[in-house]
């Protein structure tokens, strides 16, 4: 009999470090890859993997996150336990504390066990909802199965010299998880690889049993005990829960080639603006076509992109660059960059090594360089963006370390 599973995806996050992305969204919602919002990944890999009964936990400036997925991500209403539904934050109430909201990954869990209870599952997979990766779950999951484990910790091998920034899994010869350590100075290496370490992804697969008993045991502090890497995941060694890892990079693709070995935090802007940068190389590390794995999201019904005038001086064109539906390269020109969906860019204008959100109206003559603008900007004639840093921050917008610009939702000039 095929084990019933449970998906949560952990769609919460603030991600601070990501704004002025994340002024009006959590970092789950933000958009990624011309059309995607990164919580389409998490989604896409449970779909992919024949998961389909999926809770997204919600919480902090949910509204974007909500309307995404209500319009793009609905099964049929006839099967009960195919369905993709928002579990917002509900101010649980404690009966020493009052209501409160969701303090930490596991308490977010804790406080929606009645969903794993009403969905009477075998196993619970945990995962983030604001990574970009490709993961088969399935395959995690039977190794789950296979070693008899409690949890199930995704692990992504790095070098040693950069792994003390992560959770750090310890393991024996079998995979099996002796020691967890939160950013330690010196982090052990994988038995029979040196130089490697073991970084936690924050994805884990609980046999419901472990789940509900760690959980209670974890919450009955009332005051820590919140996280899953910081507090859970020790409880469960502690108490001789059997805790395995499971290499991510052996984690099989369909219909890929190399290795699975691409996994993206994105969590600052400099690192989501690479990540986006990567799409438009001839070979890019993470590839968005495989027809094996399709990646979906929401559909927006938008009309063909469109390349207009075709003179000397005049002409619409696009290098290195990929586009979603709608956008019009009208006499300008585009290039290694990322558009998305009704991006105008006008005659004589220049885009370069941009990341350009919906909606967004380039001016004439305008000069845009190594930047992020947000949605429903219209930057008017003449404009120049990226070129002086100090007249950008005199606009107030954000410059990164790389000197990428960011220009906020809806800024107007």
């Amino acid at each position: 009999m095929k084990p019933r599973v449970l998906g949560m995806i952990l769609a919460g996050g603030q991600g601070s470090r990501l704004s002025p992305l994340t002024l009006r969204r959590s970092k789950p919602a933000v958009p990624f890859g011309s059309k995607y919002r990164i919580i389409d990944f998490a989604i896409n890999n449970f779909i992919n993997s024949g998961m389909f009964s999926i809770y997204v936990l919600t919480q902090y400036k949910a509204q974007s996150l909500t309307e995404h997925i209500q319009r793009g991500w609905r099964f049929g209403t006839f099967l009960s336990d195919y369905f993709i539904t928002l579990v917002p934050a509900q101010m649980y109430r404690f009966e020493e504390l009052g209501p409160v909201w969701y303090r930490g990954t596991a308490d977010a869990v804790y406080q929606n066990l009645h969903l794993v209870d009403n969905h009477d599952a075998d196993y619970v997979a945990i995962f983030s909802g604001d990574h970009i990766y490709k993961m088969n779950i399935e395959h995690m999951l039977q190794q789950h199965i296979d070693t008899r484990a409690d949890v199930s910790i995704a692990a992504y091998p790095m070098p040693q010299s950069q792994a003390s920034a992560f959770g750090i899994i310890h393991v024996d010869d079998q995979w099996k998880v002796t020691e967890f350590l939160e950013k330690p100075k010196d982090p052990p290496s994988i038995p029979g690889q040196p130089g490697t370490s073991l970084t936690s992804m924050g994805n884990y697969i609980f046999s419901r049993k472990a789940l509900e008993e760690l959980l209670a045991t974890n919450m009955a502090g009332g005051e820590e005990g919140f996280d899953f890497g910081k507090d859970v995941i020790p409880r469960a060694l502690a108490d001789g829960y059997n805790v395995r890892a499971y290499d991510f990079h052996k984690n099989p693709v369909p219909g890929q080639s190399i290795d699975n070995t691409y996994w993206r935090d994105v969590g600052t802007l400099d690192a989501y603006f690479e990540a986006n940068m990567d799409l438009i190389s001839v070979n890019p590390e993470f590839d968005i076509y495989n027809a094996e794995w399709p990646l979906r999201t929401s559909s927006e019904f938008s009309p063909p992109a469109k390349f207009v005038h075709e003179t000397a001086d005049r002409r619409g064109q696009a290098f290195n660059t990929i586009m979603a539906g709608g956008s019009i390269i009208s006499g300008g020109t585009v290039r290694d960059s990322v558009l998305g969906r009704a991006v105008q860019t006008n005659s004589y204008s220049l885009v370069e090594s941009s990341v350009i959100f919906d909606g967004v109206q380039i001016g004439r003559h305008s000069q845009i360089r190594r930047t992020i603008i947000d949605k429903d900007v219209t930057v008017p004639p003449g404009t120049k963006i990226g070129h002086d840093v100090e007249e950008d921050r005199a606009r107030g917008f954000t410059v990164t370390e790389s000197g990428v610009v960011v220009v906020p939702k809806s800024y107007t000039f």
